[in-house]
């Protein structure tokens, strides 16, 4: 079925009138999708195509997947998604919705959301914050909780049909030199091997899911509840059918890619802390890469369609191209400890430091308050009761990040540790991980001055730590030992202390270059 046979409908649609109303239809169009903007409400119509990928050549075909859009995305957002409404040709040949004639097309209506409001164009316009990117990956997390199981071949298998999509992709485009097409086809079979393994467990263990499937900037917006997903893939299950963390390496790619990698970092690290996904840490690398290569050869396959006049869709291809090759470079494992007593600035140097650390998306920062309250079952601003900072518990939770600490570096990933750290027992041991994996390791411990640290406890905003003054002076009263890390005084600016624990960090066991 060629696009012309829509004519009438597009026509239709673009017109007022057909919807009751007298302003004008804003018209969005996307290689497989119309979309037309009116009043609060936005339609949306599926071209009539017929790609390897997606079938929408008959009205039938049209009106099914209308159904299914709006079944899958009423998973995340409920509110956006109101139902489909079906075109009808009249017995006097005008076209309408939902009468008694011949049904022609059908379309997904929508409420309407302001376009500022897309974190694609917060983030160009530097209205991203950190706030928002935690809620992104709680709801991420919650969506992902509650995704459909499918299990329907291994884990391996489903990303090596990823890898031949991809290269496929690149043999249809010329904006790749051969040469480098190849290497990275080679990159990549050599990188999935290492994680193959890998991927098998998480099959087996429930972490392929019917997940979003397209989770970038220019699927999420800012509503009234906050950050909402919407236009997940839903022509094609097999295509949204994955590993949860490739579903969530889409947003991390496009974040890092951006620049934004303090976003990509805390994003990724709230999503861990809720899900307890350390095993698969190793995974997203690979993962983003392989998000990096589809966009790289999805953009170069534009470019063969729509040609390129200005270069701009050629330097955005060899973008992710360049992109993808960078992240499946090598990291070495590293373990850097930041301790000191409450109050001292731990947390903010530990979120400073952590996207400056090893490859994308940064390192994984592990942080005793949200490991304690995590093992309560509680929220991270939520408050314990005293019993849970018995000697007792704090034991193990310092085995617990002792353990998680192994496990990531035992994968090659880049680990941040922040705890107290006020026995010579517990800093011994975290070092230990470290000796035993043969991995390199930095400790920074943090000085202040006592009225500082009351003041600083005082005042700051509530967040994971339930320390209080009273906590603190007990810390004040014990012996800590002898502390053989470096010793910082956070006294200073906080662009004074990242930058001192940067340059001793990157001396011993190096850091990105990122800034």
């Amino acid at each position: 079925m060629d696009i012309q046979d829509q004519s009438p409908t597009i026509d239709f649609l673009t017109r007022g009138e057909s919807y009751g109303f007298t302003g004008p239809v804003k018209v969005i169009e996307t290689h497989i999708s119309i979309v037309f903007l009116i009043d609060g409400r936005a339609f949306k119509l599926k071209r009539a195509v017929k790609l390897p990928y997606v079938d929408f050549s008959t009205p039938e075909l049209r009106l099914a997947f209308c159904y299914r859009e709006v079944e899958l995305n009423r998973r995340a957002t409920p509110e956006l998604y109101l139902g489909v409404r079906r075109i009808t040709r009249e017995a006097d040949g005008s076209l309408t919705f939902g009468g008694e004639g011949e049904m022609v097309d059908a379309v997904v209506e929508m409420e309407r959301f302001a376009q500022h409001s897309l974190f694609e164009r917060m983030a160009a316009e530097g209205k991203l914050t950190t706030a928002m990117m935690e809620e992104t990956a709680e709801i991420v997390a919650a969506f992902h909780a509650t995704a459909p199981l499918v299990h329907e071949t291994s884990g391996s298998a489903n990303m090596a049909g990823v890898l031949d999509i991809n290269e496929a992709g690149f043999a249809t485009s010329h904006v790749f030199a051969e040469v480098d097409v190849r290497a990275l086809a080679t990159a990549f079979r050599n990188a999935w091997a290492d994680v193959a393994p890998l991927m098998d467990e998480r099959e087996v263990a429930g972490k392929v899911r019917l997940c979003h499937g397209d989770l970038h900037l220019r699927n999420i917006f800012m509503g009234d509840a906050g950050p909402r997903m919407f236009d997940c893939i839903d022509f094609n299950d097999r295509i949204a059918t994955v590993d949860v963390l490739y579903d969530l390496a889409f947003l991390l790619m496009d974040l890092w890619h951006r620049g934004f990698y303090a976003f990509a970092n805390v994003v990724m690290n709230r999503y861990f802390d809720l899900t307890g996904e350390d095993a698969g840490f190793r995974l997203l690398p690979f993962f983003m890469a392989v998000r990096a290569a589809v966009r790289a050869h999805v953009t170069g396959t534009q470019i063969e369609e729509d040609a390129d006049p200005d270069g701009a869709l050629t330097r955005s291809a060899k973008g992710y191209f360049d992109f993808a090759r960078e992240l499946l470079h090598p990291h070495s494992p590293r373990l850097l400890v930041i301790g000191g007593l409450s109050g001292s600035g731990k947390s903010t140097l530990a979120d400073a430091l952590a996207p400056r650390l090893g490859s994308a998306p940064g390192a994984r920062i592990l942080e005793s308050d949200r490991l304690r309250k995590a093992m309560f079952g509680r929220r991270p601003k939520e408050r314990l009761p005293p019993e849970a900072y018995r000697p007792e518990v704090s034991a193990r939770v310092y085995d617990a990040l002792c353990e998680k600490a192994g496990a990531i570096l035992t994968g090659g990933g880049q680990v941040v540790v922040d705890a107290v750290y006020d026995t010579e027992e517990h800093r011994n041991a975290i070092e230990a991980v470290a000796t035993r994996l043969g991995v390199p390791f930095a400790g920074l411990w943090l000085d202040a001055d006592p009225e500082v640290l009351k003041e600083r406890i005082k005042t700051r905003p509530e967040g994971t730590s339930d320390a209080t003054v009273d906590v603190l002076e007990r810390q004040m009263a014990r012996d800590p030992g002898t502390i053989g890390w470096n010793r910082l005084s956070s006294n200073t600016a906080l662009d004074e202390l990242v930058g001192k624990a940067e340059r001793y960090a990157a001396s011993v066991i190096g850091t990105s270059e990122r800034r």
